[in-house]
């Protein structure tokens, strides 16, 4: 294979979409693959849709997912500039020798006319497409209206022929190029439109893969007739499945696990969801589901790709994040929980606690509601408590009370010695485990399911489990 040269082209209309993650995730691990290079190019023709913050926003998420790329922006390189703002002058070059050659024309007509055109040809049941009202001018007309009328520049698609576009996961796709639109390639403002630019630029950059979408698939015919016109070299097409929700619509950015974002604030490991979005297209050769980027590295082929629209579900994901989490280093856990534990729960009572509650965490955020108890008292759930307890509020006092003397009494307050005494209290009592020990751990924690009771008890410490059951006497 010759050199591999990929990349990405997102563009600053928004903050960064999961999607992209995923087109780069491909992208680079195809890239690393096979030695090659994966760049990002800023696509930010259409300034109307532009957004500030945008473009740090995209290279902060390829940072933080390990999928920061040799070229870009940020990280120079010789095929720059990779802003397509900055290469204005390129497109309007390519642009005119598209006119010299007749494969392009310049269009005058108005908003309101191509919104008559396209209403009508709705009202007829066509496809809405330009009518090629002025692919008739004259050229010289044309260059001469042009110095005094506002004018775009439209590609002309030949009449009746077949366009084939040859993808390497699909294989031929072929067009009637009578449904394909004369598609404007230069806006009026001097910006090229997508179709024009992503040609100019992936040949210009010696793009040896376009890899992107599958919504792009419709545009590939102006594409190929683009590198045909100019007399390059098309680069392999690869068009990859878009992400879906469950319900197979499109994964869009009014959902709100479509943003990145989404998946940092709740707390999901960075290497648990690339696991899982390339596992949402591609199995590993050897059935695992837990896998590092080294594997996918190592592993992945494009031809091995699923194109059926991959399904974003999160109970997968929650699941696989929970077995990166259990698979982590205790010093490595515990730096990645901090942001998102109580500045109250010290490192040290973390590390003890952790052990007993590994196994609960699915995702880093879990870590609040599984500690909160051992740092604030919790409310009392009277009602739970009489339930669980299957008997009436005086009964359940006077037991409590029993409780806390038991406890007073101990000469020691480890788990061994707290489950003896207090079992010993239970079968004093005649009473069964679950209506003995649910009370105590529901006064104590303020929640049914905890690590075990007596472990909580001690990491608490005595002086707050009395206190949380003498409170508890006062509520019932």
């Amino acid at each position: 294979m010759s050199t591999v040269r990929v990349r990405i082209a997102p563009s600053p209309t928004g903050y960064p979409h999961i999607g992209t993650v995923f087109q780069a995730l491909v992208n680079y691990i195809f890239a690393k693959k096979h030695q090659g290079k994966f760049a990002v190019r800023i696509e930010d023709t259409d300034q109307t849709r532009f957004v500030a913050d945008a473009e740090t926003a995209i290279f902060s998420a390829l940072k933080w997912f390990g999928l920061e790329p040799d070229e870009s922006p940020i990280h120079g390189g010789e095929f720059g500039p990779y802003r397509q703002s900055e290469r204005l002058p390129l497109y309007q070059k390519y642009a005119d020798e598209l006119l010299v050659s007749s494969h392009a024309y310049r269009c005058f007509c108005s908003r309101q006319r191509l919104d008559e055109v396209r209403k009508q040809m709705q009202a007829d049941g066509k496809p809405p497409m330009y009518d090629r009202h002025c692919r008739k001018l004259d050229p010289s007309e044309s260059e001469k209206l042009a110095k005094t009328q506002s004018s775009v520049i439209r590609l002309k698609v030949p009449d009746n022929q077949t366009i084939i576009c040859h993808d390497e996961i699909r294989g031929d796709i072929a067009f009637d190029s009578s449904v394909v639109d004369d598609q404007v390639i230069m806006k009026s403002d001097g910006f090229p439109t997508y179709h024009l630019a992503v040609v100019v630029d992936d040949h210009l950059m010696e793009i040896s893969h376009m890899v992107r979408g599958e919504e792009w698939i419709s545009s590939s015919p102006k594409h190929i007739l683009l590198y045909d016109y100019f007399g390059w070299d098309k680069p392999k097409f690869i068009h990859t499945p878009v992400l879906r929700n469950p319900d197979k619509s499109k994964l869009s950015k009014r959902h709100g696990h479509a943003s990145v974002a989404w998946y940092r604030e709740n707390g999901y490991l960075k290497e648990a969801v690339l696991n899982f979005l390339i596992t949402r297209v591609w199995n590993h050769p050897e059935g695992k589901e837990i896998f590092g980027i080294e594997e996918m590295i190592a592993h992945f082929d494009f031809k091995d790709m699923h194109i059926q629209g991959p399904i974003v579900d999160l109970a997968k994901l929650d699941w696989i994040n929970g077995t990166w989490i259990r698979n982590l280093a205790e010093a490595d856990l515990i730096k990645r929980l901090k942001p998102f534990k109580s500045p109250k729960l010290s490192d040290d009572m973390l590390l003890e606690f952790l052990p007993h509650i590994k196994d609960r965490l699915h995702k880093l955020t879990d870590i609040t509601d599984l500690t909160d108890y051992l740092i604030d008292d919790p409310a009392v759930p009277v009602e739970l408590i009489l339930k669980e307890a299957k008997t009436d509020a005086n009964s359940v006092k006077a037991y409590l009370q029993q409780v806390i003397e038991v406890i007073k009494a101990g000469q020691t307050f480890d788990a061994g010695s707290l489950e003896n005494n207090l079992r010993a209290l239970q079968e004093k009592v005649g009473w069964k485990p679950r209506p003995a020990f649910m009370p105590i751990r529901l006064c104590v924690t303020g929640r049914q399911h905890t690590p075990p009771l007596f472990d909580v008890m001690v990491m608490l410490g005595s002086s707050i489990v009395i206190k949380r059951l003498s409170h508890a006497l006062t509520k019932l």
